[in-house]
């Protein structure tokens, strides 16, 4: 009996050292694998275990990241850094705008900020890195293998111009480049690199070295945007069109503050919408989905469906009066030519619209500063060319403006003063925009680079026009969607050169409608 008493107490006592052993097993893998999520990012972390411990935060009113981060250097076999980071797999495009902050006085010229695409947080991961450093070195570098030692300059692409503040990496199968650009200028490609082993799943962050042991380091990042982007629907022969994707991408409806390049989603949603207008008071904006039309405060929240009655087939093209007073929209018809995009006007409160453009297809874009006019583009006489023209509200006459046999002409816009009309043509071969008197004469074109450059808005003041530019390698006829495009700038009373805004993706829906705000400060847009 004294045996048996002594065994059990002994099996109790291995008991108990199981629990404990298990339950401080558990706590370390709990502490091991906890993560700390920040802003987009899953998690963020020290790297490499360094002296100082760093840190990641984020401001949800001003969406912008604060991270502070000490370590040796990103070289060799192995790295100290702080990172905040997502799991992502497959291609996508990352961009953010990136600057020093704090105490930089005699700092080390190789401290470093960027974007890192890494296999893992172990210290000797394979990663490539988008990086600027404090004395303007501009350099994206990697380890293909863990534990690997970096070499210079074998695993490194160098870049002549110094600085930067937008940096963008790129992944695209196994190939993975880097873009950098200053305020106000078209991203730069700084250079590629084929890493063929680099596993598909990877964290994708952004990043700070102190580059010194014994210092912390402190930077901001904004306008931070992970995006999946879809496979071009484009061959290498912009001219040559394969069909068009169906896949949809989520939609992010965001404010531009045109001061300072500084960008603010209030709205997101897995599906389609598009062309967010600015609404008199300043308050709400409104946009397209689904075929109506809604509303939502310019601080966000839940959307509110405006009546259109029966049309119930809204599309991207819809403007406000200068008034404030009625709404104009473009909705298809069932069993009419050219899709059936037919113009109505109906009041901005809502209600039963009124058939404006009896042939199709017509789309409207904008209208005149007087109220008894809009804009529209269509296809007339059986032509497949579309021409401008403007339409009487009162007996729906059409005057055409262009009479173009060949090319493509859309977007036009009234300035505010009534003395011109801003449009978008591919006279050159490449789409520009141009601005003619209300008559259609004294046509002249007002951009002349490598973009394609649609839908021109003019500001309320009269100061200034925005525009959306894409890439060379779209057919000069189109406006796709989902595509890496650039918002820019243009002061309309001092000649110069247009001014870079935001880098997103994008395209058709982004910003096809008048979208300025009533004190002439910021303009609404939809990224996917």
């Amino acid at each position: 009996m004294k045996k048996e008493v002594i065994i059990h107490n002994q099996k109790k006592g291995l008991n108990v050292i199981r629990f404990i052993f298990f339950s401080l097993a558990a706590m370390v893998c709990t502490d091991s694998f906890a993560q700390h999520p920040v802003g987009i990012f899953d998690d963020h972390t020290d790297i490499g275990n360094p002296k100082i411990q760093g840190s990641t935060s984020y401001d949800e009113s001003s969406q912008v990241y604060n991270i502070a981060g000490g370590g040796s250097n990103i070289w060799f076999n192995r790295d100290e850094f702080q990172f905040a980071y997502k799991k992502m797999k497959g291609d996508f495009i990352v961009t953010a705008d990136f600057e020093f902050t704090g105490d930089t006085a005699g700092a080390v010229g190789h401290r470093k900020i960027g974007w890192m695409i890494r296999e893992s947080t172990d210290e000797g991961a394979a990663s490539m890195n988008a990086c600027k450093h404090i004395d303007g070195l501009t350099v994206l570098q990697w380890r293909p293998y863990r534990g690997m030692f970096m070499r210079d300059p074998e695993d490194e692409i160098f870049f002549s111009k110094k600085g930067g503040q937008t940096i963008q990496m790129q992944r695209r199968g196994k190939n993975l480049s880097m873009w950098i650009a200053h305020p106000g200028e078209p991203l730069q490609f700084v250079g590629s690199h084929v890493l063929e082993d680099m596993k598909d799943d990877v964290l994708v962050g952004i990043y700070i070295c102190a580059h010194d042991s014994n210092t912390l380091a402190h930077a901001k990042v904004w306008n931070v945007r992970i995006d999946s982007p879809i496979v071009n629907e484009y061959t290498s022969n912009p001219h040559v069109v394969v069909p068009p994707i169906k896949e949809v991408l989520g939609s992010h409806l965001e404010i531009l503050d045109i001061s300072n390049g500084n960008r603010r989603i209030i709205h997101e949603s897995p599906g389609r919408f598009e062309a967010p207008n600015w609404m008199p008071d300043g308050k709400k904006l409104l946009f397209n989905e689904g075929g109506y039309l809604y509303t939502i405060s310019t601080d966000g929240g839940t959307p509110e469906k405006l009546s259109t009655g029966s049309v119930s087939k809204n599309n991207n093209d819809h403007a406000i009066s200068f008034d404030g007073k009625m709404l104009a929209v473009s909705s298809s018809r069932q069993g009419v030519p050219g899709g059936g995009s037919a113009v109505y006007v109906l009041p901005l409160t809502g209600g039963e619209p009124k058939l404006i453009t009896a042939s199709t297809p017509s789309y409207l874009h904008g209208w005149n500063p007087n109220g008894k006019e809009v804009l529209i583009v269509a296809q007339r006489n059986g032509s497949k060319i579309f021409n401008l023209y403007k339409v009487s509200i009162a007996d729906s006459k059409e005057t055409p403006l262009t009479f173009n046999t060949s090319g493509h002409v859309d977007g036009p816009e009234y300035s505010p003063d009534g003395k011109y009309i801003y449009y978008n043509a591919n006279v050159s071969g490449t789409m520009q925009i141009w601005r003619m008197k209300p008559d259609g004469s004294g046509k002249e074109q007002l951009t002349f680079d490598e973009y394609h450059n649609w839908f021109p808005h003019i500001s309320p003041d009269g100061k200034w026009m925005v525009f959306l530019s894409f890439p060379l390698t779209i057919n000069p006829d189109a406006h796709p969607q989902y595509k890496p495009v650039m918002i820019r700038l243009m002061a309309l009373s001092q000649p110069g050169a247009p001014k870079a805004m935001a880098y997103l993706y994008g395209g058709q829906g982004t910003l096809n409608a008048p979208s300025w705000s009533p004190d002439s400060k910021y303009i609404a847009f939809v990224s996917n």
